[in-house]
């Protein structure tokens, strides 16, 4: 029978985290970069629950992990509305391109 321990929980991570980094280095459009960043965020969440379940360390990894979740729900609401003002002035939301906003 497959035990699933610590390391198994940490290589999901890793995963999640190398793709996210991948989405945010690679990508020009804004909101695949958005994305990116909440799968960093989603794979620290993985950490602290990790830690927390076979570090004994209580309800503390479970309670930041609810703490990041709240965090990227607000951090999405307002890159999106962002991303959407940006669209509206722009007609265009890739990163690279949008260099107007310096003026």
């Amino acid at each position: 029978m497959l035990q699933v321990g610590l390391t198994h929980f940490l290589t999901v991570s890793a995963i999640l985290f190398s793709l996210g980094v991948y989405g945010v280095v690679t990508r020009k459009n804004a909101v695949m970069v958005l994305m990116g960043i909440e799968l960093i965020l989603n794979s620290a969440n993985i950490n602290f629950i990790a830690f927390s379940r076979f570090g004994n360390f209580g309800y503390s990894g479970q309670i930041i992990a609810l703490f990041v979740i709240i965090l990227a729900s607000a951090e999405a609401a307002i890159a999106l509305a962002i991303v959407l003002n940006i669209y509206k002035t722009f007609a265009n939301v890739n990163v690279d391109e949008i260099d107007h906003l310096k003026d």
